[in-house]
């Protein structure tokens, strides 16, 4: 699941620079998240860092962009090989084994 930026972000510059995909843009109006690049922080972090940063907690699941933890992986290792997350990652998390 990609996540997404309300209008009740009130643009105050801290998810910017925390996401480890560059997925956060100014929009028109207010921040806005590409879903081709959220990964929820899968592979960088265990909880996706612009929730945990942001102060009107206007960054809920997109639900025009669900995905399973595999497909956010995988999503993630897409844009590592890419060389298209381009900020400093945060430690590597992998994804749960498979019994």
């Amino acid at each position: 699941m990609a996540l997404m930026i309300t209008a009740e972000c009130i643009n105050c510059d801290v998810c910017e620079p925390e996401c480890p995909n560059q997925a956060i843009s100014m929009g028109e109006d207010f921040y806005q998240i590409d879903p081709n690049r959220c990964t929820e922080c899968v592979g960088h972090f265990d909880e996706p860092q612009c929730v945990q940063v942001c102060p009107v907690e206007c960054i809920p699941v997109d639900p025009a962009h669900t995905e399973n933890h595999e497909t956010l992986w995988q999503k993630y290792q897409r844009l590592q090989a890419a060389g298209q997350s381009l900020a400093s990652p945060g430690p590597v998390v992998l994804p749960p084994s498979t019994p």
